[in-house]
């Protein structure tokens, strides 16, 4: 909240990523050559990306605009446009194999510089979230450390392990080094939908069943990294749950309690239907997942829609970063202001400085003195959010607009 009754708006979930060709000079030379020849016959297959709005993901100045007139100060920037040899936004890309290892590799870190640049260009407005691949732990703790000394406040983009990727499961202790790195330097996981869902296959009915259950493949990695005792081994390892909703939260935590004293009791040698399986996890969990959550764990909550609002309390208040998921056809561009009127008319003013904004500038080290003076002229009035909207804008795409979304919880 800044001084002149208009809320800071820092989006927890936008998305960019260079234009093709811009990626070369990123790139390490022994690359260049082969770059060349994919870039060459590469078929970009994202009509978004190949609008005359695609320029939003990689123009500066534009993004900076359009952002303001949104009443938007900063972003957390995910990927959006495709990497260097990769076969489709490295978000949704399946694990590589060994033969492809080498080469996407060098696509990832070729983004990962050019987002340095691309944050430099807008001093204290944008947190870029870094890649990595899960193949080679080694080279992830070295890019890990490489991007925090580079600025990337992001922090890193955790892949997903979905069923038949051929990597050990995000429970395993294969990935402590990661943890380890990520704790001691401060740098925030991110989860985002769409990483960790399993190839469907190509029969019709395949993209209806991938939106029913990608956010549901998604939450996996909350229970993963709980019972496999990450955050036991590393208190200051920070979670953060990306565009996956928010209102599964506490149900789902509820669940994992259930189970977890399930478990313990079964450790203590009490009779319960868990017994066979709770043997040796009592040391290796740590805390109840409500703990964790309170503890270590946050949500990018993309669009909050008004079914989510009234369980703000259970989730946590000090949890919850608000996200427009710019330049998608599905984020709140251009009717921000429509959309939090939207959803959070009547909510206390405090209670949403800090969903807006005050918690994101406290995770990803947004600056609000930076910010604040910004968000005094571009910044949604106060009275404004404060007003109920009852028709939504006819051309609006949002989910956050969406008939039924009353219903959905998950």
């Amino acid at each position: 909240m800044n001084g002149q009754d208009r809320y800071t708006v820092i989006s927890a979930d936008c998305h960019a990523g260079a234009d093709l060709l811009d990626y070369k000079p990123y790139l390490d030379k022994r690359h260049h050559d082969d770059f060349d020849v994919w870039a060459a016959t590469y078929v970009n297959p994202y009509e978004d990306l190949l609008a005359d709005s695609a320029d939003r993901n990689w123009n500066s100045a534009r993004r900076l605009a359009e952002l303001e007139e949104d009443g938007i100060v900063a972003e957390v920037i995910f990927p959006n446009t495709i990497p260097p040899f990769f076969p489709s936004g490295s978000l949704m890309a399946p694990a590589p194999t060994a033969a492809e290892f080498e080469r996407r590799w060098a696509g990832l870190r070729a983004h990962n510089r050019w987002l340095a640049d691309f944050c430099a260009a807008a001093p204290g407005r944008r947190a870029g979230v870094f890649q990595i691949l899960l193949n080679d732990v080694e080279e992830a703790v070295k890019e890990i450390r490489w991007a925090a000394g580079a600025g990337l406040k992001g922090g890193l983009l955790l892949p997903g392990t979905p069923p038949g990727s051929g990597l050990p499961e995000l429970h395993a202790r294969v990935y402590d080094p990661i943890w380890a790195v990520c704790a001691e330097l401060g740098v925030p996981v991110n989860h985002h939908a769409g990483s960790a869902s399993p190839p469907l296959g190509d029969e019709p009915a395949a993209r209806a069943v991938f939106m029913v259950e990608t956010t549901w493949f998604s939450h996996r990695a909350l229970w993963h990294l709980i019972f496999g005792g990450a955050f036991r081994r590393h208190p200051d390892l920070k979670l953060v749950l990306t565009e996956q909703g928010s209102g599964w939260i506490p149900g789902v935590l509820a669940m994992l309690d259930y189970y977890h004293g399930r478990m313990l009791a079964a450790a203590t040698r009490a009779t319960t239907a868990e017994s066979k399986f709770g043997v040796g996890l009592a040391d290796s969990m740590g805390e109840a997942p409500s703990a964790v959550w309170r503890d270590n764990c946050f949500v990018g909550a993309s669009f909050m829609r008004p079914h989510e609002v009234p369980l703000r309390d259970r989730i946590g208040l000090d949890k919850i970063m608000w996200g427009s998921d710019f330049p998608h056809d599905e984020g709140t561009y251009p009717y921000t202001r429509e959309g939090l009127r939207f959803a959070f008319a009547g909510v206390p003013r405090g209670e949403l400085a800090a969903m807006l904004g005050g918690n994101a500038a406290r995770v990803y080290g947004f600056d609000l003195d930076l910010l604040d003076p910004i968000a005094a002229k571009v910044g949604p009035t106060v009275a404004e959010i404060a007003e109920p909207l009852s028709t939504p804008p006819a051309d609006a795409t949002s989910p956050v607009f969406a008939k039924g979304a009353s219903v959905r919880v998950w």
